[in-house]
């Protein structure tokens, strides 16, 4: 393990309102080493939802969480349009982001988002009958904030991601006068 936001993860997951209309939410999940799957601190920073998310929205969503805490040094996505497209290729190269791309139906290159995602569907989007973007939003974030407060991980040694990300920093905070 090197360091928090060294690898952000982006996937799509997809669901419908109660009208039936879609909804789109796009989730990203912080990875510590991409070569340690088991090493991450499963933190999720943001799930974007709404009933379109082209990649446009995509860059905003990177651009608002730029504004909250250091970006990472690359991008785990897939091949879908809104990450193969000119916008995001763009963007990354002015915020020195590396996009990484898994290959094409190989969702096994990215288990841990799978994995998050799989939770995120059976806890929060089966759990729930939205009845509009709004409403999908306000029970979505309360998820998510659940999930990275309250929610232990026996990967992360029974901490819950932020509990995780304290101690890194700890760690680290503690190890930066001896590399001096």
């Amino acid at each position: 393990m090197e360091h928090p936001n060294q690898l952000w993860s982006l996937d799509f997951v997809e669901d419908a309102l109660a009208d039936g209309r879609q909804l789109r939410t796009l989730t990203v999940v912080g990875a510590v080493d991409p070569t340690a799957l088991d090493v991450y601190s499963r933190e999720c920073p943001q799930i974007e939802v709404d009933t379109s998310l082209p990649s446009a929205r995509v860059v905003r969503v990177l651009e608002s969480l730029a504004a909250q805490r250091q970006l990472p040094e690359r991008l785990l996505v897939d091949n879908g349009p809104q990450f193969v497209c000119r916008t995001l290729a763009e963007w990354a190269e002015r915020r020195g982001v590396q996009i990484a791309f898994t290959r094409p139906g190989k969702p096994t290159d990215k288990p841990h988002i799978e994995s998050f995602n799989g939770k995120f569907r059976d806890e929060c989007l089966n759990a729930h009958y939205f009845l509009s973007v709004p409403d999908a939003r306000r029970l979505i974030e309360a998820w998510r904030l659940d999930y990275n407060h309250h929610r232990p991980h026996s990967a992360l040694g029974g901490a819950t991601p932020m509990e995780f990300l304290q101690q890194v920093t700890a760690v680290q905070a503690t190890a930066e006068p001896e590399r001096q």
